[in-house]
């Protein structure tokens, strides 16, 4: 039973047993004067027993209230104390279904956001070291063969020079990406966000990638079942960036000649769901999880090639959270990988 009211009907069977023993004392009191008994000693004992009994009363009361709410918010401050990123922890335990209950759910799912951050933060970290530190160790390579081999034909030091400049871009790019995701990030703190009709915006963002990608000899295949004045209160311009990582993401790992793209939309309870998926190669099951980790790529010999910078799903990931939704990846029917997100319709 909720606080709201176990509260207001403890109070409520209080003031009901109080008046119960006034009036039975009252009632005592009267039939006595009937018989021309005024106060005496009988008197004095009931209302000395009265009093007892709401005294012990209110005591029971204050003991409830100090396990029920002073007790557990005790316990609740001492370890907002003692949360600290690198401490050990465990959940706190609580098998209550009130606002107390909810209270401690709250505050393990709120510790554990905050050790997922700190997670991700040392992650991140690590992967920019790896992935600076691959071609710089390449770089350093080149630049010692360079220096130390004396006898090497100009074709080879082109070659050597070549490579360098190919390794150093990697590196500008992936320190431009992490520049942009950042930017973007505090940008995501102050967006605006306007009313916009769901199927007219679906069918405009499928008009536009079936035309792109049909420039590269693949088929977009679409469906929706939204209804006319569906809204969803979105940013357009950022929405418009997700869908753009998506089919990029596509294209560059479908790993497939013919590829087909699947389009889909759908309202489900509150929300609208929209769906990527295509038929190429997909992604091992174990790694659908990680996909919008920040700096997560598949296969990271394939980064250099295709440009990838392992933050265009945890871009989009950002996105849809910041907009009410949820984003999951899973293997498709059709074979390949499936990017689901959804958007809360506007009410």
């Amino acid at each position: 039973m909720k606080l709201k009211i176990k509260l207001p009907l403890l109070f409520v069977i209080m003031f009901i047993l109080m008046l119960a023993l006034i009036a039975v004392f009252f009632v005592f009191y009267v039939g006595h004067m009937l018989h021309g008994n005024m106060f005496g000693p009988l008197h004095f004992k009931m209302l000395l027993f009265l009093s007892v009994l709401l005294g012990l009363m209110f005591v029971a009361l204050i003991i409830y209230f100090h396990f029920n709410i002073t007790k557990p918010i005790q316990i609740l401050n001492l370890r907002l104390i003692k949360v600290k990123i690198g401490n050990s922890r465990t959940s706190l335990q609580s098998r209550r279904k009130d606002e107390i209950g909810q209270l401690y759910n709250h505050f393990n799912e709120m510790e554990e956001r905050l050790y997922q951050a700190h997670r991700e933060q040392v992650d991140m970290i690590a992967a920019i070291a790896h992935d600076l530190k691959t071609p710089l160790t390449s770089i350093t390579g080149f630049v010692e063969l360079l220096s130390m081999q004396k006898n090497l034909t100009d074709k080879e030091i082109q070659e050597y020079y070549e490579l360098i400049i190919k390794k150093t871009k990697h590196m500008v790019e992936m320190i431009n990406a992490f520049s942009a995701f950042t930017k973007d990030e505090l940008m995501l703190e102050k967006i605006d966000l306007k009313p916009l009709e769901t199927r007219r915006f679906f069918e405009n963002i499928a008009d536009e990638y079936e035309t792109e990608l049909s420039g590269f000899d693949y088929k977009l295949t679409w469906k929706h079942s939204f209804a006319p004045n569906q809204f969803i209160l979105i940013n357009e311009h950022m929405i418009r960036r997700v869908f753009g990582n998506l089919f990029s993401n596509a294209v560059r790992y479908g790993r497939k000649k013919e590829l087909n793209v699947y389009f889909t939309g759908y309202v489900s309870g509150n929300h609208s769901y929209f769906q990527v998926e295509d038929d190429g190669t997909g992604v091992p099951d174990q790694e659908l999880s990680s996909l919008f980790h920040k700096l997560f790529t598949v296969d990271k010999s394939r980064q250099i090639n295709h440009g990838g910078s392992g933050l265009g799903l945890a871009s989009c990931k950002s996105i849809i959270e910041h907009h009410g939704g949820e984003i999951s990846a899973f293997r498709s029917d059709y074979g390949g990988l499936g990017i689901r997100f959804t958007l809360p319709l506007s009410v």
